[in-house]
């Protein structure tokens, strides 16, 4: 599903239940160790999904540790990102001499649960969403806003190295396209030797789901 939303050079894995035979690395074990059911689930179904895209890129078999903010730490040459949620789990790779940095999330399409738009919505995205209602793709506006914010976070985390806040991103919404975009509203870190100003993706839905992705090829920062 997600390699419809992809550029040429990364590659995908993506699976919609929790094999009962998947094993974590040591290092990974002992990151979720304490983990309830659920949580331990979404972790290792991951890191499957991982290691399949590793195996699509000729990568051998390598853990994937959280970092301190829970951001993938990948194997030295590869950038990627991972996703789950409730009947989803997947990740993208690439190899960094191709791309710089990968962003993905995956929600459920529903609608977000009360309280939540009023914490991630900007005035003006409160806009966007009263015009994105009226259109028929029949798509939850509200929850693509946040997935597509989750995927700025995933993309822009590896090159500022610090947190985004849901109020630091601008995004629009092309519902024809299936494309959006995020404007930064607090400086961004360099990339090659420019600033990143912002962030184009793509985003698709079907089967209960909404899926986006940001892809920053090597050599041309992003906004």
């Amino acid at each position: 599903m997600i390699e419809a939303i992809l550029p040429a050079g990364v590659v995908s894995a993506e699976l919609f239940d929790d094999p009962v035979d998947a094993v974590l690395f040591p290092e990974e074990e002992q990151a979720v160790e304490l983990a309830v059911d659920k949580r331990r689930r979404e972790f290792t179904t991951a890191r499957v999904c991982a290691r399949r895209a590793m195996a699509a890129l000729g990568v051998p078999a390598a853990p994937v540790v959280p970092g301190p903010r829970g951001e993938p730490r990948w194997p030295a040459g590869i950038v990627g990102s991972m996703t789950h949620c409730a009947g989803y789990r997947g990740a993208v790779l690439a190899r960094a001499a191709e791309v710089t940095a990968i962003g993905i999330d995956a929600e459920p399409d529903q609608e977000l649960p009360e309280g939540v738009l009023d914490v991630i919505a900007r005035p003006e995205e409160h806009g966007l969403l009263r015009e994105l209602r009226g259109h028929p793709a029949g798509v939850s506006w509200e929850r693509l806003l946040f997935c597509a914010k989750e995927a700025v976070y995933k993309a822009w985390f590896p090159l500022a190295g610090r947190w985004l806040g849901f109020e630091e991103a601008s995004l629009s919404i092309d519902p024809d396209a299936g494309a959006f975009s995020a404007r930064l509203l607090v400086p961004g870190p360099r990339v090659a030797g420019r600033e990143v100003t912002g962030f184009t993706g793509r985003w698709t839905a079907g089967d209960g789901l909404i899926l986006t992705a940001i892809v920053i090829p090597a050599g041309h920062p992003a906004g």
